[in-house]
């Protein structure tokens, strides 16, 4: 009766590993296919250059959850963001094509679960026309917890090397980073299954309401309207200073900055910048904090998502300014305008 019950505990986790081959190879292919596009068919591993994928990282800054500091760190410190961008990328290779091979199964499918996890805190706030970034990050941990449950079944590496390696197969430790089934009772599996997928769902809701507002109160998308925020301003012999942070908006291209302008409290204004004078902004008035940079565009001066940056204006209007409070106000291409009070003390 023993051996009955062992065979059909095993058969059944040869079904469902079969059953969960689509979803292996899909979601295998979504991490693979990463290193595929960043390395292979281009290169965006090149700081400095259109399309670097340390920037990208950049753009998840300004509203990640858990891990805003570590992405600061790694944004504020270029050589080991490039180092971490190389060693990320080899990791969703090696991590997405075991995945898909079925290689050492269970233990790649804890690593899904990171990545996309890490996307999910990162970056689940982006997407312009739907919840991008936060479905590819949820979708992934939920898969990844599934194929962790139901190992790569026949059509994997895993059943090659274990029907083929007796000492391997015969290990009990083996069967939680391959395939096979676990050696848990069936109670002790409808409990991992029960509070792993409420850990997720938890997951879920939380996350799609932080990001979103997705449970309850108006929904909301960051990724549609540009947001500056103004800060530190201040003028001082002659010049203004103040620094500008980019929080809002679409990730594939800059807000356009327009205008630059400085008005007293009656309303008259004391200068004027406008899109062309950004325009030839000089290099030594920009302060970047990060490698998403702050720069000068052909007819604007350009902030991209996560750029944040002091800005330094020498203006000879700006000398001998009475005492008094002034205005501060930003202009994009859009119309949109941000303000800010500036003190002459």
């Amino acid at each position: 009766m023993a051996s009955l019950d062992k065979q059909n505990v095993t058969g059944s986790y040869a079904l469902t590993g079969l059953f969960t081959l689509a979803l292996r190879l899909v979601v295998g292919w979504t991490y693979f296919s990463a290193f595929w596009r960043r390395l292979v068919l281009e290169n965006k591993l090149i700081p400095d250059t259109a399309g670097y994928i340390g920037e990208k990282f950049n753009h998840f800054l300004p509203n990640s959850i858990g891990i805003k500091s570590v992405i600061e760190y790694l944004v504020t410190h270029p050589e080991l963001l490039w180092w971490a961008m190389v060693v990320f990328t080899l990791v969703e290779c090696i991590v997405g094509l075991s995945f898909m091979l079925g290689f050492f199964t269970r233990l790649m499918s804890v690593g899904v679960m990171a990545l996309a996890g890490g996307i999910l805190l990162g970056s689940g706030w982006l997407g312009t026309t739907c919840l991008d970034e936060w479905q590819i990050g949820i979708l992934g941990v939920a898969a990844g917890f599934t194929i962790f449950l139901s190992g790569g079944g026949r059509y994997s590496a895993d059943h090659f090397l274990l029907s083929r390696i007796t000492w391997l197969r015969d290990r009990q430790w083996s069967r939680w980073l391959t395939s096979g089934d676990l050696p848990l009772s069936v109670k002790q599996v409808n409990r991992v299954v029960m509070v792993g997928s409420v850990a997720i769902l938890f997951l879920t809701l939380f996350t799609n309401q932080v990001f979103h507002n997705g449970v309850w109160g108006p929904l909301h998308n960051k990724s549609v309207k540009p947001k500056i925020e103004i800060s530190d301003a201040s003028i001082k012999q002659g010049e203004l200073q103040f620094t500008v942070y980019r929080v809002e908006g679409v990730d594939v291209y800059g807000s356009f900055l327009i205008g630059i302008t400085l008005k007293d409290t009656a309303g008259n204004i004391v200068f004027d910048k406008n899109g062309e004078e950004l325009s030839r902004f000089p290099g030594t008035g920009i302060q970047n904090k990060y490698v998403a940079k702050v720069q000068p565009g052909k007819y604007s001066l350009v902030l991209p998502l996560g750029g944040k940056a002091e800005l330094t204006i020498r203006d000879e209007a700006i000398t001998g300014l009475p005492v008094g409070k002034y205005e501060l106000i930003l202009t994009d291409i859009s119309g949109i305008t941000w303000n800010q009070d500036v003190f002459v003390k």
